[in-house]
């Protein structure tokens, strides 16, 4: 799911230890377009309590130089393309098992990319993982915990509601006070 075809997996294996080297994790790469090309990578920072990673414009270019520089040396993109990089933004994509574990009790919708306990699309409240199955307590049926094997899923992503609007203020209120901290530290 952080790649769709077979170009983006190669880009992956490519640019992903530049990510690591750099600190950061790739969440998804897509490179869209025919003609004229756009390569859109979001990233973030790990975040070792588990919540949503950091990310800033700073890093956004930080990130968009390491990544152009082995792009051009390796020029695996056969036309002109655009590199975008950004964060995976407050609605994010959930793309790795463990976002769907990180996310827990949030709204989310995903899309598999065949049937399971008799659907394809699933919207809900995230319930974490079992094994490699993703858990969500469904929206249209309140008393019943689904599960969906991860490999299954093509498209999945939080909901844009005020809940997750209040815990991405939190978060960045927490981060900017702990940039206080620092300051008034040295």
């Amino acid at each position: 799911m952080r790649g769709r075809t077979a170009e983006d997996l190669k880009l992956l294996e490519l640019l992903d230890p530049v990510a690591e080297a750099a600190g950061y994790e790739i969440v998804r790469l897509r490179l869209m377009g025919g003609s004229h090309r756009r390569l859109q990578i979001m990233a973030e920072r790990p975040n070792p309590d588990g919540g949503a990673g950091q990310m800033e414009v700073s890093d956004c270019a930080l990130l968009s130089r390491a990544f152009s520089e082995v792009l051009d040396a390796a020029d695996p993109i056969s036309v002109e393309y655009m590199l975008e990089v950004s964060s995976p933004g407050i609605d994010r994509p959930l793309t790795r098992l463990q976002d769907f574990q990180t996310y827990a009790g949030l709204e989310a919708k995903f899309e598999l990319d065949r049937v399971a306990e008799g659907r394809r699309r699933f919207k809900g409240r995230l319930a974490g993982v079992e094994g490699q199955n993703v858990l969500i307590d469904l929206e249209d049926e309140p008393d019943l915990t689904a599960q969906a094997p991860f490999a299954w899923i093509a498209e999945a992503k939080l909901i844009l509601n005020d809940e997750l609007m209040q815990r991405g203020a939190a978060e960045r209120e927490a981060r900017l006070a702990q940039s206080e901290s620092k300051k008034e530290d040295v």
